[in-house]
Parts: structure tokens; sequence; C-alpha cells
């Protein structure tokens, strides 16, 4: 091609191309050469091109062998340095953003100071129409790519995805093109147009009354603004993160989306609350009646066959406000937005789909302490109609991982930045790093941080954070009472009948005796079957419940744990719950009476030393090497003991001649013995000492026996069990061993037999 090229005229120089004439190129002198003196005129062009080539191929050659099993020493370090990359801190001139105006709608002069933004999927649903006829609102529908072409409703104003790629906002190239995040363009177009107050709903759902603001309060000053102090839980207890409303309005075994699933047990009402008063409750949380925002775990595993779900509330109960410090799970469902938290409106992208509008809740929440307001819960307003489609639990996935850590994550984050929005990416970038969303949230805030100030949104200003004040001691007559009503539920498949007496001064009196202490539980089992049931059962009761078992199970909370070496898992729970007053763990083959257990010493050691079938001297004579390799490892873990502990033990031992096994269902670890049984547990270290050895070896060694509480010692124990359960079962024991749970079937009989000791368990089932 070259010499052809050249042959063609092309010229030596540019400086000879005539590049207005065919004709003079075509009788420029052309210059016959001999290839020898073409590669000496083009020597350096063949250098070039050689070295490109050999570029291309070295990139591919490394990049394929990157993806082979044999990944060269290279490519281990670059592999490396890619997970240790930090996502990238937005740059923004905050006081540089352009300005957008409407110029692609008809609607450029429209403005409006209430809007309801609903995303819409398929043809307009009777709600949707429902909505457009409600007086003073404005609705605005979003489009996806599921959406007809010909959607339409007089009154309403629909944004196609073409006229959504017209408005010229930046958080466009994020959103995804069949979701209904694409709100967040709706937002900022109501923004732009006025909006002073935005519903956020979904177009399932009717508002009871046709009227918003029967118990929502839509107007925060001025004439139609009430004037009225707010019930608000009481912040006496700094670890508790989150609540379930739902137990306010009436309903206390069911919980909303995004609730933890280990705070799905706590049913018990509030002992009092504080007030507060009106005016800052700029972000309004309702109930819906009918379908409420519940998880696909309940969805699936609360009713039986194909019936839809109608569920009601308490409406006359109060609204209940959130103090700094503890927040609600907060959905897209019906929800309102003040102008003072519209910037909390934008809807994550990088997160499964239906956990996007929670960890916006969680993440708007703790952002609004920085300016003085809160959440308020309210009564039903709406009516969601529950079509039989729940969502798929994959698309929880982000809410049941990491919504625990979440929350306490939010509320120890501190920032030193000196206005919102700065405070706003600096959460966004910080909770990327954490782990929470990813890189793309962080460059989307921006975006959305940006557009807010391009349609005109004025920041709130700062306020300083109630968290870092010492908070005054609740005064007798601070404390304010409300106990809820105990409404009929539908859920697994069983349907309470009329008002039941909500009398739970029993379950009160377990949680405080309890309400410190975490329940630690090795489920052999399946887990997928079992978990959220053991926590439902002994959650209502105890500070938390750690499920251990062979197999990690992310999505349900269950930790990877060793039954043979279970004391070895301790160390690391005492480190994560510094606070709580003890420990208790339990076999999922052994049923814990709680309520027999109010007389327990919580400052002693608890655990079946009196149970001769649990605990037992066994003679090393004649008995098998395991036994003999158990006793030496013994042996040499107590010659290293401290003082106290060697004495203690050898003061209780019978000598080297035998061996104490203990089965351990069941055992209580104080806080003032977390220390030892550490220290204890590092003497072992990696010797290979198994339970039944180990955790009677140190409670020998923690203290006497004669000082054991004996509370345990009553326990029904049967070695092998028998072929009907409900035999062996004492509501009056503390404990029963053995009783097998693998499904929700298994779990519903033992329900109805624990329930002779608390009845109220029966409204679990």
């Amino acid at each position: 091609m070259l010499v052809q090229d050249r042959n063609n005229g092309v010229p030596k120089s540019p400086k000879q191309t005539n590049p207005t004439s065919k004709t003079s190129s075509r009788t420029s002198r052309t210059k016959n050469l001999e290839f020898p003196q073409w590669i000496l005129d083009n020597l350096y062009k063949i250098i070039t091109i050689f070295l490109l080539i050999s570029t291309i191929v070295i990139f591919f050659y490394l990049h394929n062998s990157s993806n082979s099993t044999n990944t060269t020493t290279l490519f281990c370090l670059q592999s490396t340095q890619t997970h240790v990359i930090r996502p990238e801190f937005p740059r923004i001139k905050w006081n540089n953003v352009p300005v957008i105006t409407d110029m692609g709608t008809r609607y450029a002069n429209f403005r409006s100071e209430k809007w309801i933004v609903v995303s819409v999927s398929d043809y307009p649903s009777n709600s949707i129409r429902k909505l457009g006829r409600i007086k003073g609102w404005q609705v605005l529908a979003i489009g996806n790519s599921r959406t007809p072409k010909d959607w339409n409703v007089r009154g309403i104003i629909y944004l196609s995805l073409d006229m959504q790629a017209k408005l010229g906002f930046r958080v466009v190239d994020y959103l995804p093109y069949d979701s209904y995040v694409r709100k967040t363009v709706g937002y900022l177009f109501a923004i732009q147009h006025g909006a002073k107050k935005i519903f956020d709903v979904d177009d399932r759902g009717d508002v009871i009354d046709d009227d918003i603001g029967r118990h929502f309060d839509v107007e925060l000053i001025g004439e139609g603004a009430r004037q009225e102090v707010i019930l608000q839980y009481s912040h006496e207890n700094p670890n508790r993160t989150v609540v379930n409303p739902y137990i306010h309005f009436g309903q206390r075994s069911v919980w909303p989306r995004g609730l933890p699933l280990e705070n799905v047990g706590e049913i018990g009402h509030e002992e009092f609350y504080t007030e507060i008063f009106g005016g800052k409750q700029y972000i309004q949380q309702g109930i819906s009646n009918g379908l409420p925002d519940v998880d696909s775990v309940f969805y699936f595993t609360r009713k039986s066959g194909l019936e839809a779900f109608d569920i009601r509330f308490d409406e006359h109960a109060p609204k209940v406000a959130l103090p700094q410090g503890m927040m609600v799970p907060v959905n897209s469902f019906n929800t309102i937005f003040h102008s003072s938290a519209f910037w909390g409106l934008m809807l994550p992208v990088s997160v499964s789909t239906m956990a996007s509008d929670v960890l916006r809740g969680y993440w708007a929440q703790r952002l609004l302490w920085e300016i003085g307001g809160y959440v308020v819960v309210y009564p039903p307003t709406v009516h969601r109609y529950d079509r039989i489609e729940g969502y798929p639990f994959s698309e929880e996935k982000d809410l049941h991982v990491n919504v625990g850590r979440l929350t306490k994550f939010l509320v120890a984050w501190r920032s030193g930045k000196h206005r919102l929005f700065e405070k706003i990416l600096e959460l966004s970038y910080v909770m990327a790093e954490e782990g929470f969303w990813t890189e793309k949230d962080v460059k989307f805030t921006a975006a959305w941080l940006q557009d807010l100030l391009a349609v005109g949104y004025m920041q709130p200003r700062l306020m300083s954070l109630e968290l870092d004040r010492q908070r005054a001691s609740i005064g007798h007559g601070d404390r304010k009472e409300f106990v809820p009503q105990k409404l009929p539920s539908v859920h697994l498949g069983v349907e309470e009948i009329g008002k039941v007496n909500y009398e739970i001064a029993n379950l009160i009196k377990w949680r405080k005796n309890f309400g410190n202490v975490v329940l630690i539980i090795f489920c052999s089992g399946p887990v997928e079957r079992t978990a959220l049931e053991w926590r439902l059962l002994y959650g209502r009761i105890f500070k938390t419940v750690i499920i251990l078992s062979n197999q990690k199970n992310v999505d349900l909370a269950v930790e990877k744990g060793n039954l043979d070496y279970i004391y070895r898992d301790a160390p690391k729970i005492f480190d994560r719950y510094t606070s709580a007053e003890g420990f208790l763990f339990l076999q999922d083959d052994t049923i814990l009476n709680y309520w027999n257990l109010l007389q327990a010493d919580k400052s002693k050691l608890w655990i079946a030393n009196k149970v001769s079938k649990s605990w037992h001297a066994i003679p090393l004579a004649n008995q098998s090497d395991w036994f003999v390799k158990q006793a030496d490892a013994v042996k040499k873990v107590v010659a290293t003991m401290p003082v106290h502990l060697q004495v203690n033990y050898k003061e209780t031992t019978k000598g080297d001649d035998t061996l104490t096994i203990c089965n351990s269902e069941i055992f209580y670890v104080p806080r003032r013995f977390v220390s030892d049984f550490v220290d204890l547990v590092n003497l072992v270290g990696k010797l290979d000492m198994h339970h039944k050895v180990a955790v009677p070896m140190c409670f020998t060694a923690m203290d006497s026996p004669q000082n054991f509480d004996s509370v345990l010692n009553s326990m029904v124990y049967k070695n092998k069990p028998p072929g009907n359960l409900t035999t062996i079962y004492s509501a009056e024991a503390p404990a029963i061993h053995p009783w097998k749970v693998s499904s929700e079937q298994e779990f519903i009989k033992l329900i109805r037999v624990m329930a002779a000791g608390d009845p109220l368990l029966m409204e679990l089932v």
C-alpha cells in the first residue's frame, strides 16, 4: 500500500502538497526508488509501526494470561492494588453550578407547591386515577422502559424516558431504564416547578378518605399547622438504634421491610415515651393498611396459600417521633418529604431494587439530625392492595446482609464539614468505603446535589448535633404512657378473632431481666428453615440472638462456627458486645423456658453440673485414645493457668486419673468472668480440645462449682428423644433436652407447647 500510494503521486514532502487540484497531483514528478532506498527513507516509520504492533501483542498476551490459572507475579501485584483502590472523591465547585431550566416540556411555566410522585410500569391503575383526583395536589408519573408508550391520564403529568432525557439533569446518566428509582428525575422536576411538599407513593395504594392531611402534617408552619406536642420514643437506652413502629400501631408480630432480622423478635411495647414539640418532622412515614410494607421473609412465611394480606393498624394511635440516635425503616410507598428534607429523596442506584428506598431512608435520617429535623410515623394513611406477587428475596439482599450494621454505623458517624451538602457527599463516600453501596452512588450523589442546586434548591442550615450533648435523665414527670392495642391479624394462616387482652406484664418483666443478655445459638439443623424462627422465639427476650452454624449464610445473618470448638467463638462475640451483662450459649437441640430463669443470679456461672447425664467424671483407665489425648491437653493448659484459675481447678477436680465431660448444651458466662474465659481460651490455643472437655475445664477454673447458680440443675434431660417429643416437655423446667426443630412446622409445634409458659407466643403461630 505504501508503494502504491506513492505511485499515485503522494508527495515526498508536505511542502509539495497542493490540495486544490487533482491534476497537479497527477503531473507532479515521480521518483523511481529501489527497495533498499525505500527502506532507508521509511526506516523511522517501520520502527514506529513495529513498536506499536509489539505493544499491542504484549498487552493482549498479558491480558489473557491474567485471566488464566497461571497468573504471573506482575498481575498478582496488579490484582492486589485493585482491591485497595478507594472511591474517587468528587470535586464540586458548589458556587459555579449552572442553572437548569425546563426547556423540553410543555410544563415550563407550571408551578405547584404540593406534588405526588409515583413510578408507573403498566397502564394506569384505579389507584393512580384516584390520586389524580385529590384536590390541591399535582400527580407526576415517572415512566420506565416497561411503561406503555401511550400512557396517559388527564390531569396527571407523565414523563416518558425520552422526556426525562431532555430535562438536562445529571442524574439521568446513572439511572437504570427499568426501575422505579427513576423517580429521582421526578423529584427534581417537582422541585424545579415549585414543590414545597412531595408525597412519595406507589401505584397500588388508595389514600384513606382521599385526604392526605387527615393524619399527615402537610403544613408545619402558618395557619394550617397543628400546634401540638408529639409523642416520642424514649432515648433512655443509647444502644437501641432501630425500632419496629408497627408495634406502636397495634401489630406486634408484623415487621416492616428494612428492619434488621435480629430485631424482628422484639415485640414488647414501650415502657414509656417522651414528648417533642412539632414543626420539624420533615420526613413523615405513613402506615399502610391492607398490605403494609413488609419484606419477602414475612410475605412468604407468614401466611399459607394464596390469600391476600389485609392487615389493619390502629388509626387512633398517636403519631410518634424518633429521637436522635434511633431510626425506623422509611420507604417510598407512603412518605411525605418537606422541602427542608428534599435532599433526602435520592434513591441509590448501586444496590438491589427493594433495598434502595430503605437505605435512602436510613441515610436521610442520619443527615436529618444535622439540621435539627426528625422522622415521625403516622397512623394508617393509605390502603395498599396485595396483588399476591411478593418481591423475591434476591431483590432485598442488601437489606438482610447490611442494614443492621448500617444503623449502628450511621449513629456513630460524625463529620467535620460546615455545609449540609458537603456532609451529604462525605457520608455517601464513606458508605461506599464501608461497602453499603458502590462508587457509582458516590458519583450519583454528586450529580444529585448539583442538580438540586441547578433547579434552585437552597440547602438548609446546619444545627448542633444533640447526640453529642449530654442528655438529661428522664424524670418521672417526663414519662408518657401509651399502651398499644392488639389488633386482629392474619398471618401463618391463623386468624385471631376479636380483640385479645394485650396485657404483657410478664413479657416486659422477662425483657427487663434478660434485655442485656446476649443469646448465642448453635444450629446443627437447616438454618434456612429455622434461623428466623429462633430469632422470633428468643429475640423478644434477649438483647440479641447470634446464630452460629457449620455453614455461613449472610442472607440470614448466620455466622460460621464449629460445634466441636464452639468456645473459640466466644472471645470475638464478647468483644462485639462489651456492654452486655452476660452471654448465654444454647444448642438448637435444647429448648429454653426463659420464664423459669428469673430467679437465677446473672452474676454467677450457669451450667448443668448436677445433671449426671450431661456432666460427669470419666475414669481414664481402659478408655480410648481420644479420652487420653483430651486429658493430656487439659494437663498442658492447667500447667500454664494463672494462679487463681489453677487453684480453683485443682481444688475441684478429683485428680489426673479422671476427665470431666459436659455436653454443654446450655451454659451462661456473666460479665465478671468474661476476661477469665477469654484467657482460658487463649491458653487452649490450637490444642485439639473438644468443647465437651474445654467448657467444664473453663468453668471449674473460673469458680468453684458450689458457687454455680443451680437454675439449670432441674432441666429435663434425656439421652435419646422419644417418639413423641411432647411427652418430655414441661413448662416448669428451665430447659428441655433433646428437642428437634428442623422445619417451620416443627417450630409451630414447639411454640404451641411452650405457650403453656408464655401464652403470648401463640401470636407467632
